[in-house]
């Protein structure tokens, strides 16, 4: 698919929010797992903590433009608030850092990257930009050295994996189907095939 230079249109808004709003309804949908998972012991759940960043990169692969990202992860944490009936300010937080760790990605490789390893990147980034909200909204002050270093390679791994790798799958899936071409632009050879 190739990138189109000009900015977002309605319809690309359009498709970024109905990611959003799919995101917002999964990330809800997770924190029963989440939450089942951290009495386990030993960070556990952080293997699926990736989840909260797919939304942003997700969007992205479909529409590959400036500020998809960074508009698609934050409107599905508003979702999640949304559907959650409460206002939540760190959910907005860490919407808006995680949507802009990957925004920073796409933008390093000029929107022109849909790769596996861009995915992956995004999703990295999206887990360490995490780690210091967690800290500030003392999720993980108290945990001692070797539990840290356990959170923290477990959160990156679960940005590798179920943010990067998952989110590039399910979307290469969905070209499979047929489904994204609905949202590419219109080429000449398109109109003229009419």
């Amino acid at each position: 698919m190739k990138v189109s230079k000009k900015g977002l249109t309605l319809s690309d808004v359009l498709v970024t929010v109905m990611v959003a709003v799919v995101f917002a309804i999964i990330y809800n949908l997770c924190w029963l797992p989440y939450e089942m998972l951290q009495p386990i012991g030993l960070h556990i759940e952080q293997l699926m903590y990736g989840i909260w960043f797919m939304a942003a990169i997700v969007a992205y692969l479909i529409v590959p433009k400036m500020g998809v990202a960074l508009l698609s992860e934050f409107a599905a944490g508003a979702g999640e608030t949304i559907v959650m009936g409460k206002f939540d300010i760190p959910t907005f937080v860490f919407a808006f850092l995680q949507g802009l760790a990957c925004e920073i990605v796409f933008m390093i490789f000029k929107y022109q990257s849909r790769t596996a390893m861009v995915c992956i990147l995004a999703g990295v980034a999206a887990a360490l930009i995490s780690l210091p909200i967690d800290y500030f909204y003392g999720y993980m002050g108290e945990v001692a050295a070797w539990n840290l270093i356990l959170y923290i390679v477990f959160r990156i791994i679960s940005g590798i994996v179920v943010a990067g790798l998952l989110s590039y799958l399910i979307v290469k899936a969905l070209e499979k189907t047929g489904v994204t071409r609905l949202f590419s632009p219109v080429s000449k050879e398109d109109y003229d095939a009419l």
